[in-house]
């Protein structure tokens, strides 16, 4: 006989699994000692809950294998339902497991059934309603006998199609129930559907439509690097010879300076990259849910000329589609690529030198770092900054960019990736407090290496208790901190809407942030300070030589524009109509933007 914590925890640590992120609690107290007796995992304490789950949302995502959180009853799920949520949109596979009150105190009956009250034991909630939504399985176990199948279950589901976050809870009396490990009902695993024959009639009609473009353009998403066909892919953009572009989740699959790669499109995005998807007569989106942040937000108008087809494991991004997509390919996307590759010969070689030269040219002649944003006098600009972190960094670095705003939509935007970086964010949910968190779980995950992390001086707020577990275990993570004096992203809506800044955002609407250098040196973490652009690369290098974690504080532009980005015209009745991916803000002149066009364009009116 064994007790159920331990069996729960014998079974991470089968998995593979290396660390575990928490924080102890009553609820949880049984689940707690036996992950303490597994000398095969380490256990890493935070501070709070949510840093655990972004921790082992951002582990998960380094490994490409399961991050696992532990977590008390009650307000202990519920703080970690940002992590579940970011997992849930990022489909990065975690395990949540959580404490629950003792079978005798809840609300639920034997059966299942409620009581219909809000609360029986001493923090009760019912955190498998709360994060059903948002995990691909979640369970209370209350029969100790059926540990084992919810375990595989959740395991299954968690890494297989499309992955993502399931939620185990286990109340206190069945942690500490003894089981019969021998005698436990299995999961059985179900027989994979096979589609084989339908995914080769699909690649022949995309190879067929493929020789006959003459701009062809691919697209590859996050799917690629969850189906672990990061070589398939290199593999694939050699055979194919087209330019190719990635989405944001996708940035770290292939260095900037591979010929073929043209940028990242999108609503805050080069113009290069937009240019060249929006002429494109071919598109090949592989691993890409096309998302309203990729499309703009009238996806009638992405790519509109181009023959589209999508692979997708997720039927649903499919269908969400509607008719706009040619093509629409079921399956994962390693085995639609090894399929392509499988069927190579029947590619027929064809000069497009002119549209590379077209794609290239479009690059370098529309770069998001321009002159004036080096010139020395003045505070940080966030392009330079990220043009000099971008020569510093080196091939096999791990950077995590900041929640949203500045560190998302200007450095991150910037950056210039090497092949074998590894880039971690979360523009899906853009939570703030993501940047330590995410950092820590990076961290960990590689070896404990170093980890550069440029994060927003508001966001960075969100979770800055974690600067104690970096510190406790003296993680080498080097954080870059823009000071724009709060929420500069909140700041400019409200100057574009309103006309001024009106509530909440910085020190003169009643939103104020302490002194971090003085925050950061409590928890014992050493600190440096930018104050300008004079001398920036040698203090970059200061920073990223000093032993052990850093928090550096970069006086940036307060309110450096975002751009080349999306805009929309705002109509009579108050609606707003989006400008197409290819006329961003600042508007070219008309003869410039016409010139770049290969296709008719709508005529549509400059915005004012």
């Amino acid at each position: 006989m064994i007790k159920l914590s331990d069996y729960v925890m014998g079974f991470v640590a089968n998995s593979g699994v290396k660390h575990v992120f928490l924080v102890v609690g009553g609820g949880a107290m049984h689940l707690n000692d036996s992950l303490s007796r597994r000398k095969e995992i380490e256990f890493v304490c935070n501070l709070h809950e949510q840093a655990s789950a972004i921790a082992a949302e951002n582990y998960s995502k380094s490994t490409n294998h399961l991050g696992v959180a532990l977590v008390t009853t009650g307000p202990g799920g519920t703080n970690a339902v940002t992590g579940v949520a970011g997992a849930w949109l990022d489909s990065t596979p975690c395990l949540f497991i959580s404490g629950q009150v003792k079978r005798a105190d809840s609300m639920f009956r034997p059966d299942g059934t409620p009581l219909g009250v809000r609360q029986v034991g001493v923090q009760e909630v019912d955190i498998v309603s709360i994060v059903r939504p948002i995990t691909k399985y979640a369970v209370t176990v209350n029969d100790p006998q059926s540990i084992r199948y919810h375990l595989e279950r959740a395991l299954y589901l968690a890494q297989s199609g499309r992955p993502g976050p399931v939620w185990i809870d286990i109340p206190l009396d069945v942690q500490a129930a003894p089981i019969d490990e021998e005698n436990l009902p299995a999961f059985e695993i179900p027989a994979p559907e096979s589609h084989h024959e339908t995914l080769q009639a699909q690649v022949r009609e995309i190879i067929d439509a493929l020789n006959r473009a003459e701009r062809p353009m691919l697209l590859a998403g996050n799917g690629i690097r969850l189906a672990r066909a990061e070589k398939e892919f290199l593999e694939l953009v050699e055979l194919l010879d087209i330019p190719l572009e990635t989405t944001w989740l996708a940035i770290d699959l292939i260095g900037d300076d591979h010929p073929l790669f043209v940028g990242r499109p999108g609503t805050i995005a080069p113009r290069g990259a937009n240019f060249a998807i929006q002429n494109t007569d071919f598109l090949l989106a592989i691993g890409a849910r096309l998302d309203r942040v990729i499309t703009g937000f009238a996806p009638e108008k992405f790519a509109p000329s181009a023959w589209k087809a999508m692979v997708d494991i997720d039927p649903a991004e499919l269908q969400k589609m509607g008719n706009t997509v040619c093509v629409k390919v079921r399956a994962d996307a390693g085995a639609f690529m090894r399929e392509m590759l499988s069927q190579a010969r029947a590619i027929s070689p064809r000069d497009r030198s002119s549209w590379k030269q077209r794609c290239a040219d479009w690059k370098r002649r529309y770069p998001l770092v321009l002159e004036e944003h080096r010139k020395p006098e003045g505070p940080v600009s966030c392009y330079h900054l990220a043009d000099v972190l971008s020569d510093e960094l080196g091939p096999d670095a791990h950077y995590v960019s900041g929640s949203s705003g500045s560190g998302i939509e200007l450095v991150l935007l910037a950056m210039r990736v090497k092949q074998g970086q590894r880039i971690y964010h979360t523009t899906a949910l853009g939570a703030m407090g993501y940047g330590i968190a995410a950092s820590i779980g990076v961290c960990m995950a590689s070896g404990r290496r170093e980890v550069v992390c440029v994060d927003g001086d508001g966001g960075f707020q969100f979770n800055i208790q974690e600067l104690e577990t970096v510190a406790r275990l003296q993680l080498p993570i080097k954080f870059f901190v823009l000071n724009n004096n709060g929420y500069s992203s909140i700041r400019a809506s409200q100057k574009a809407f309103f006309g001024e800044a009106t509530i909440g955002c910085d020190t003169s609407t009643g939103q104020t942030l302490p002194d971090l250098r003085k925050v950061a040196t409590a928890y014992g973490i050493q600190t440096d300070v930018i104050m300008d652009q004079t001398n920036l690369r040698a203090e970059i290098r200061r920073v990223l030589a000093r032993p052990g974690p850093v928090v550096c504080d970069v006086h940036v532009v307060p309110d450096e524009v975002r751009m080349p980005r999306l805009s929309s015209v705002q109509l009579p009745d108050g609606s707003f109509v989006s400008k197409p991916l290819e006329d961003l803000w600042p508007f070219l002149d008309r003869a410039e933007f016409e010139a770049n066009m290969l296709r008719p364009t709508a005529g549509e009116p400059v915005a004012s």
